[in-house]
């Protein structure tokens, strides 16, 4: 097939699945919602990332998920946490450990429902060159 025509089709089946399909519904994260690299050192195929993350009041991280496992502390705040069944699957006061499975299956969404930010030392154990987190769309939950 020439260049010109593959070009041509690849982009008309794209826009028709846009079309068809719609956009995704991912849910970003909320405003104020920060991240900053402590720390980072890859190893063989796998990214070790050490970040600070701030939720301020009202703010949630949006619905994602992890390409590798993820551990957290939370150094202020209370982290109220969901997974894909709207379920609150735990809440993480000051001085808490947090441990987030990989993978698609595990979709969540971190919330600050107190009046004091959320600050998280965050230990990513990724796969080389993999982004912090994926999006996802809300999965039906009457919140963010």
């Amino acid at each position: 097939m020439r260049p010109v025509l593959r070009t041509t089709v690849v982009g008309a089946v794209v826009a028709a699945t846009v079309l068809v399909a719609g956009p995704a519904r991912a849910t970003p994260p909320g405003p104020g919602v920060t991240g900053r690299i402590i720390s980072q050192k890859t190893v063989g195929d796998t990214d070790y990332i050490v970040r600070e993350v701030t939720i301020p009041p009202g703010q949630a991280t949006g619905w994602h998920y992890h390409d590798g496992p993820l551990y957290a502390f939370a150094q202020q705040g209370t982290l109220s946490h969901y997974n894909s069944t709207c379920a609150s699957d735990g809440v993480y006061p000051k001085g808490s450990f947090i441990k987030e499975p990989a993978g698609s299956g595990n979709v969540h969404i971190g919330r600050n429902e107190g009046d004091t930010p959320v600050i998280l030392d965050v230990l990513y154990v990724l796969p080389h060159g993999a982004p912090f987190s994926r999006d996802a769309p809300n999965p039906g939950c009457s919140f963010e």
